[in-house]
């Protein structure tokens, strides 16, 4: 079991800011740096059943999603030029997982205006 872990790890192990920011492309003299938000993960497990019998098992999955690029023009200007449906797949979940906590404080904060004014 040890090994397939280490097997997974060597596999990711140059995942990281290669996943994040893509190799420098030169496009008439404009540099073009694209940037992702890269997440993954593996997990691995083993046992045995009341016979005795042994089994193992692995597994493993990723995801890259292109936020935009730093684009780079030979005045040195550069800017980050957002990819808008990657940054709303990005942020879409965050503001779900808000909408409860929102909706609360407001509420709350409605209660205590109410009880300043009487």
């Amino acid at each position: 079991m040890a090994e397939l872990v280490l097997e997974l790890a060597g596999t990711v192990s140059g995942v990281g800011v290669k996943t994040s920011y893509g190799e420098t492309v030169d496009i008439d003299g404009t540099k073009i740096v694209p940037v992702a938000l890269g997440a993954y993960g593996f997990g691995g497990g083993g046992g045995h059943d009341e016979r005795g019998d042994e089994g193992s098992g692995g597994g493993g999955g990723g995801v890259s999603i292109p936020l935009g690029a730093y684009v780079g023009r030979r005045s040195g200007d550069v800017r980050f030029e957002p990819n808008l449906i990657g940054l709303l797949l990005v942020v879409t979940p965050l503001v779900l997982a808000a909408t409860p906590l929102v909706w609360a404080t407001g509420k709350a904060l409605r209660t205590v205006i109410r009880g300043l004014k009487h």
